[in-house]
């Protein structure tokens, strides 16, 4: 049999020099070599399996919730997998040609510094409702990292005339370089001061 030659995201982009500095999402992050980020929802019914589905893929499921805020799956996104591939892999592009860096590096940065470590939950004793401080596990701070990078694009695009890669594109960048600035880490920050708040 022949060996399996070294295979590129999108046919450009090598995901095997990539590291994970965020020693907490080693586990969550996944980078499996793959050309085109599709797996036709393999993970959907395991439990824990999206853990295994490539980070970029992730991104792309993520975009594709573009209706309304309470009805995430309807709207002009809804179900169009291939035209959010499409606007991820420009938006690769893009990030490319401004920072001269793998693009999915980029992307790994955003999401360690926009993943929350303190999150509030209700706790329900005697009666009264208490918010108490708890530690995030590391799949839900890649979800939560994914969800505020997409949700923010989302309100950033929304009758804009700019493109949804360009903004994309930007925000990556500003949250890759852990700008205060970028919506995603202001996000980030306001979800940690409401849990240090209520410790």
């Amino acid at each position: 049999m022949t060996q399996t030659q070294n295979l590129l995201l999108f046919r450009k982009w090598d995901l095997s020099e990539i590291e994970i500095h965020d020693p907490g999402l080693k586990t969550a992050i996944s980078l499996k070599k793959m050309i085109m980020p599709l797996t036709y929802g393999r993970s959907a019914l395991k439990r824990f399996n999206k853990a295994e589905v490539n980070v970029v893929e992730r991104l792309v499921n993520k975009l594709m919730h573009f209706g309304k805020k309470y009805a995430k799956n309807t709207g002009r996104m809804g179900g169009k997998k291939i035209g959010a591939i499409k606007t991820v892999k420009t938006t690769l592009q893009i990030i490319n040609l401004k920072t001269g860096k793998n693009p999915v590096e980029v992307l790994v940065r955003a999401i360690e510094f926009s993943a929350p470590n303190e999150d509030t939950t209700r706790i329900v004793y005697g009666g009264t409702v208490y918010h108490v401080s708890v530690d995030v596990s590391p799949l839900r701070r890649v979800d939560l990292a994914l969800r505020f990078i997409a949700d923010c694009v989302k309100e950033a695009t929304f009758s804009n005339p700019k493109a949804i890669e360009e903004h994309l594109a930007e925000h990556l960048i500003m949250a890759a370089a852990n700008d205060p600035n970028a919506p995603s880490i202001r996000k980030k920050n306001e979800l940690e001061r409401i849990a240090q708040a209520s410790r």
